[in-house]
């Protein structure tokens, strides 16, 4: 029965600050679709962010009052809100997203994540996420692009284009690079070499880098590990029971020479970036081991 209350609890209180702060939000997001002026429109950025910010503060100190989980987090007392990074992390649940929270919030600019553009249009969310400048991705795909060859690289042109923004806010953009959330059953489908991990797609990380590798002054390698069995859901998280989870966090300097190319046209190129982030994911999976040994997993 408690963690049922527990949960249901969480639930309302997570709703209610959702729904007091969507209004300022939209409000200022209003404004910033309206108002002339670079100037004003970039105040207005600032402002959808510190609504963000203060709803996600919100979120931890709710989870904080209501549920008995602790943070293990390590790596982040020196960064910095006016720097901006590329997030790269395993990914297990949708607890992971409040993981990020938790290590970022109010410690960087506030975290994006590349949208589809179709998102545009769905009410409400769309325009918040307009005005939270989330990066929307127009991405093409091999059949069109074989029957409209002169569209070949038009995807990033448009996504480069709606990212220039960030030459004048610094910003945090978080890439899940197995694309979709670990599973034994993954692993073993895909047959991937890693023990914790799913196999890793350089493409999406070449894309980011391609687009933003100028405006990225550091990468924060995430390293998330759930000590237990099983890795636990959402639910789980609201309904108090998830004891522990552990963020590993490892900044590390970007190499120019990692967006300084044509992934998709040079072999040479992709084979280096496609090694960067083979030795990223095998240090990983060694720290994942580390890691769970440490808490007796």
């Amino acid at each position: 029965m408690r963690p049922l209350l527990t949960g249901l609890a969480n639930i309302v209180l997570l709703l209610a600050n959702t729904l007091i702060l969507i209004g300022p939000l939209l409000l200022i997001a209003l404004a910033k679709l309206v108002l002339p002026g670079q100037s004003a429109r970039d105040t207005c950025s600032r402002g959808v962010m510190w609504v963000a910010e203060f709803w996600a503060e919100n979120c931890k100190r709710i989870f904080a009052l209501l549920t008995p989980t602790h943070w293990d987090i390590r790596g982040n007392a020196e960064l910095r809100r006016d720097r901006s990074y590329l997030v790269i992390s395993n990914h297990q649940s949708w607890v992971d997203i409040p993981a990020l929270v938790q290590a970022f919030n109010r410690r960087t600019p506030y975290f994006k994540f590349f949208l589809k553009q179709q998102l545009i249009w769905v009410p409400f969310l769309g325009l918040a996420f307009w005005a939270l400048d989330y990066p929307f991705m127009k991405r093409y795909s091999k059949a069109f692009l074989d029957k409209n060859p002169h569209m070949k690289g038009k995807d990033l042109e448009i996504t480069k284009a709606a990212c220039e923004k960030f030459k004048r806010l610094p910003v945090t953009v978080v890439n899940y690079l197995e694309g979709t959330r670990f599973t034994a059953a993954k692993r073993a489908q895909q047959q991937s070499p890693y023990r914790y991990l799913l196999k890793p797609k350089a493409g999406g990380v070449a894309f980011v880098l391609s687009t933003l590798g100028e405006q990225i002054d550091a990468v924060l390698d995430v390293t998330l590990v759930y000590p237990g069995k099983q890795v636990p859901g959402f639910w789980a998280l609201l309904s108090g029971q998830v004891p522990k989870v552990i963020m590993d966090i490892q900044t590390l300097e970007l190499d120019p020479a990692l967006y300084q190319g044509d992934y998709e046209n040079d072999p040479a190129f992709r084979l280096q970036v496609q090694d960067w982030v083979s030795d990223l994911w095998l240090a990983k999976d060694k720290r994942i081991e580390q890691l769970r040994s440490e808490n007796h997993d």
